[in-house]
This record gives structure tokens, sequence and C-alpha cells, in this order.
């Protein structure tokens, strides 16, 4: 019984109070909280901190499923839905302690639709279908405002993603467009990680908001940015000037939350054993978070399609990198 209660505290609201996910080392420096070992979440690609526990999802599946984990990170609770979803991308909590699954993986950016599962604390399961007013788009990263709305942000290569909202009431079974409401920019940071070298730097994978509503943060492969936020305006908090916090070195991150007193960072990869690593968040003025491109120059083309990197990662980098030559090349045509 103590085991099915993980899913039910966080379906509950459990995620608004609770003790610190770990204790913070008293240098700043990060901590490993403990290891994910089971192999339903080799793809780890959410991670929600719940208290002293944690509630995380995997990239795939023939069906959508949120695994709750205990101090240890191993899995006690398997919560599932019966949809078989497309690319399930991050993970976030309501403000009603409903989860919250980002569907939203494009990686060759031809869906027609992208979608948002709930499962609500009583039970019931709802899927919202949403589309994009520009195209399809590569997302990973999920934010779910205070107020309940949320925000898809999208995964680009040169660093400069799109946030979108939808633009009405969510129906639960029918579709709905989204708005573009926001444009992050990132740059290269010189931090290591990551499965496609420095472009890492650059691409979003992930997002979270403080469960006392102080802050919201995204992720790349190597750095996480953190805004203050003020209410529910997530929008004024992205225009913001954030704070970088380098993370530490993993093959594949894409997983990020703050921890349940909102003081740090809890990340952790794809690949096993995915240590979970609480990072502190810094106090005082914020961190530069852009890097100088003179110091650190963008990536070319050969270094973002190098041969050590596999083949389909460094074909999805080549095929953006040429449809953006092919855009600049056509303004130019039609302006000349």
């Amino acid at each position: 019984m103590r085991r099915r209660l993980l899913l039910a505290t966080a379906l509950a609201g459990g995620l608004v109070a609770g003790a610190p996910a770990a204790a913070l080392a008293e240098d700043g420096t990060p901590t490993v909280r403990c290891s994910i070992t089971d192999p339903r979440l080799a793809e780890l690609s959410g991670l929600v901190v719940v208290g002293e526990q944690m509630l995380a999802i995997a990239d795939g599946g023939d069906q959508v499923a949120v695994y709750g984990l205990d101090g240890t990170c191993a899995v006690v609770d398997v919560r599932t839905a019966p949809v078989d979803p497309y690319d399930p991308e991050d993970l976030a909590v309501g403000p009603d302690g409903g989860v919250w699954i980002a569907d939203t993986g494009d990686n060759n950016s031809d869906r027609g639709t992208v979608a948002l599962h709930v499962l609500r604390p009583d039970g019931a399961t709802a899927l919202h279908r949403l589309t994009y007013p520009d195209g399809a788009h590569d997302a990973e990263a999920l934010l779910v405002a205070p107020d309940g709305t949320p925000y898809v942000v999208t995964k680009e290569v040169l660093g400069s993603s799109g946030v979108y909202r939808p633009s009405g009431p969510l129906a639960d079974g029918g579709t709905v467009p989204m708005e573009r409401v926001a444009t992050v920019n990132v740059t290269l940071t010189g931090t290591p990680g990551g499965p496609v070298g420095r472009a890492g730097q650059l691409m979003i994978t992930g997002g979270a908001v403080a469960s006392d509503g102080s802050a919201v943060a995204l992720r790349t492969y190597t750095d996480a940015y953190v805004w203050p936020l003020t209410g529910s305006d997530v929008v004024g908090a992205l225009g913001g000037e954030p704070t970088r916090v380098a993370l530490p070195e993993s093959p594949q991150g894409e997983a990020v939350s703050f921890t349940s007193d909102s003081r740090a960072l809890a990340v952790a990869s794809e690949g096993l054993p995915s240590a979970v690593t609480v990072v502190p968040l810094p106090a005082g003025p914020p961190a530069p978070a852009t890097a100088s491109a003179a110091a650190d120059p963008l990536p070319g083309f050969d270094e973002l399609v190098r041969s050590d990197r596999p083949l389909i990662t460094a074909a999805l980098i080549a095929a953006g990198v040429a449809t953006l030559v092919v855009w600049l090349g056509s303004r130019l045509f039609r302006r000349s």
C-alpha cells in the first residue's frame, strides 16, 4: 500500500510542500542524490521532485507511463494511461496536483499535432492536442505556470527557441492552436557534455517551474538557465536576465527539476546508470548567461556533423543547418 501512495500524493498536490530533495553541499558543489538503474528509464527525459520522492518519464514506450521513485531512485510505483504516445519528452506537476506529460518530440519536424497528456488527481486522464502557428517543431521542454497554463519550448540547433502556449482553453480529445509568445536565445558557454559536441550548449532539452512559484528554469545538454518568476507571468520572466548554472557533464542530459525547497536543481541524463545530481543555485547577482562569440565561435558544419557522432544525430543536425542555409538563401534571392 505504501508504494501506491507516492503518485497519489503527487496527484493530490504533494509537490507544494516537503523536505529538500537532498542536503546541499556546504561549498555549493553538486552532490549525487542517487542513481537510476531501472531499464524502463534508460531513456529518461523528464523528472519532477516531490518531497523526498521523484516522478519520472522515459522517451518512448507504447503507453503513457509515469514512474514514482523513492529516495534511492528505485521505482516504487507506476501509473499509466491507455494512450500510445508519439515521443514523450518532459514532465510537470500542475497547481492541482495533476501530472502533465509533454508528448512533443519531433526529430523530423513532420508532426501535424503535438499532445499534452494529463493524469488527474481523481484518476481521470486527459489528452490535449495542439498545433503550432508556424509549422512543426521539435520540443523537449514543458513549463506549467502556477495558474495551470502550459508552455512548450522548442529545441533549436542554433539556440533561438520558441515559446508557445495554447491560444484558447484546452479541450480534452480536441485540438487547440498555439501562439508563439516569446523567444529564448542561448549561446555557447564552453560547458562540456551532451551527444552533439558544442551544439549541445544551444539546444533546450527540459524545463521546470519551482513548486513555490518563485522561479522558472530551462536546461540545455550542458547548462541550466533560471529566471525569477512573479505570479504566473512566464513570458515576462523569460524576457529578463537569467542566471546560468553550468551542469555536471553527462552523456545526454534532458531531465531537470527544482528541489522541493526551490534552492537547487535536480538533473539527470539518459543512459544507465543515471545519476540524479542536486546542483545548488548560486546566491547573489546572475552569472553571465551568454558567451562571447569571438571567444567561442559557433560550431561550423564539419564540427556539427563530425564522424564520431551517431549517424542519426549527425544527419538531423546536418538537415537543420541545411534547412537554415536554404531559407537564408531564398530570402536573399527574393530581396535581390
